[in-house]
């Protein structure tokens, strides 16, 4: 995915769906620095306030799923079609 600018990652900022990237990473199975990098990579998280990233708990998911199409969705700001409520469903959100 190419970074634009005009992604609505955590927008608007819900801290039910917002976690640390060491929550991320237990989740994941992976490495603090590798939910970094798909922060910044695959845009499944923001930097907030002093700097520090926090993960969308429902972009992860669609991140591991490999679902590219709902992660497009999402960050074009769909928080309501079947394929992205599924995963706010998911997360208990």
């Amino acid at each position: 995915m190419e970074d634009d600018g005009t992604d609505f990652i955590l927008k608007p900022f819900d801290a039910a769906e917002a976690i640390r990237v060491n929550v991320a990473a237990r989740l994941a199975g992976v490495a603090p620095r590798t939910i970094q990098h798909w922060c910044a990579v695959h845009r499944i998280g923001r930097r907030i306030g002093g700097g520090h990233w926090r993960v969308s708990r429902v972009a992860l998911a669609m991140h591991l799923d490999g679902d590219e199409e709902a992660l497009r969705l999402y960050l074009s700001g769909d928080r309501v079609s079947a394929r992205v409520a599924g995963y706010f469903r998911r997360a208990g959100l």
